[in-house]
């Protein structure tokens, strides 16, 4: 059992010196920094300007020198609640974009396009449009569905979701469905429903990658066997370090490294099992050692209702991650992957596939891409 002074410490702020500092606040205003998962359209902030709650905003993300941010739609709340709508109202939702969870899909995407229609973010829904941010030095936007309860079991709205340039969904989010089983507690083990493969075979032939981030052990299983759809992980812990209920084992790790995804690690400290910020970099080097360096990025997990690392308030803290790790002395180039090299080339891949296809033609394969540099890194 730990003395009052150890869990003290364990919660006391990293303390980074100032050449540290200095060094990991250069190195965001010249590197390409990738997030794989934030949930602030759910709180139904205005994005395009700075403000004093939650964790990410479009002046935030630039000032951090994010140079991309991966926007998930979430439609469904806390299972043990259910108060989805409750919350929405709270939150200035009008009533007609709570009526459902396809309503609650459009008007978040909705929300996204009027937010990049102008101003210093680009909806990215194309390379080309990756490459266009990148080169006008703005946010590039890429939306993804975090629950396919989302279509309500209509199978032809992921083409929808295609033409409006959705990069992925997971089939789960907090609660099983009629798609398959969730990691959540105690709700079951289902695994891949006969829909759930359908769904999977209409992503396939239009494009969109599945995000295993909350899917049960049997549905992630079948997941990791298909060929017709990519596969990643967008936010999530490391479970040799802490076998929480939703953190991917290192068979997981490799299987997903191998397929040519990318695996976010998450910055919610009840999944790390601290709440120091050294924690996150913990989880990053556990998943580069067995993944490798070119699998491996950040998924935050910025405003979905869990605790960042004392002394991370939003994303304006992310150059403390950076420190710790040149501190722990990664090679540049290694830390320029991990923070947002690996997410651009898997979602440019992604994007790349991403349009509206034939409802006849069969789904296009996934060939197995082993990764560049091998695995092992410290």
């Amino acid at each position: 059992m730990r003395s009052g002074a150890e869990r003290c410490l364990r919660v006391m702020p990293t303390r980074i010196d100032t050449s540290l500092e200095t060094e990991a606040r250069a190195l965001h205003r010249t590197a390409y920094l990738a997030d794989a998962h934030a949930d602030a359209l759910l709180w139904n902030r205005d994005l395009r300007v700075r403000q004093r709650r939650g964790h990410v905003d479009f002046v935030r993300l630039a000032e951090a020198g994010v140079r991309l941010q991966v926007f998930t739609v979430v439609t469904r709340g806390f299972p043990f609640i259910g108060g989805f709508p409750a919350f929405a109202l709270a939150h200035g939702w009008p009533l007609e974009a709570i009526r459902s969870p396809w309503t609650r899909t459009l008007f978040q995407l909705d929300r996204m396009t009027r937010a990049c229609d102008r101003g210093p973010a680009v909806l990215a829904r194309t390379p080309a449009d990756l490459a266009a941010a990148e080169g006008e030095g703005k946010l590039a936007c890429v939306m993804g569905i975090e629950g396919g309860h989302a279509i309500e079991g209509q199978v032809e709205r992921v083409g929808e979701l295609a033409r409006r340039g959705v990069a992925f969904m997971g089939l789960t989010h907090l609660v099983p469905n009629e798609l398959g089983g969730s990691s959540f507690p105690f709700r079951g083990r289902r695994g891949l429903t006969a829909l759930g493969g359908r769904v999977l075979e209409a992503m396939g032939a239009h494009g969109l990658a599945v995000d295993v981030a909350h899917a049960s052990r049997r549905l992630l299983a079948a997941l990791l066997e298909q060929r017709e759809v990519r596969i990643f992980c967008s936010h999530t812990g490391v479970a040799a370090l802490g076998p929480r209920w939703r953190n991917v084992d290192d068979a997981t790790l490799r299987r997903i490294a191998d397929r040519g995804g990318v695996v976010g690690m998450i910055f919610g400290t009840p999944y790390l099992g601290s709440r120091r910020l050294e924690a996150v970099a913990d989880h990053l080097e556990h998943a580069v050692r067995v993944a490798g360096e070119e699998a491996v990025c950040l998924g935050s997990d910025f405003d979905g209702m869990v605790p960042l690392p004392s002394g991370m308030r939003d994303v304006t803290d992310l150059w403390k991650l950076t420190a710790i790790l040149l501190r722990r002395g990664h090679p540049r180039r290694r830390i320029e992957r991990v923070l947002g090299l690996n997410l651009r080339r898997f979602l440019t891949e992604v994007l790349g596939n991403l349009g509206p296809h034939s409802a006849d033609a069969p789904p296009r394969r996934v060939s197995e891409r082993p990764t560049e540099g091998g695995r092992g890194a410290r």
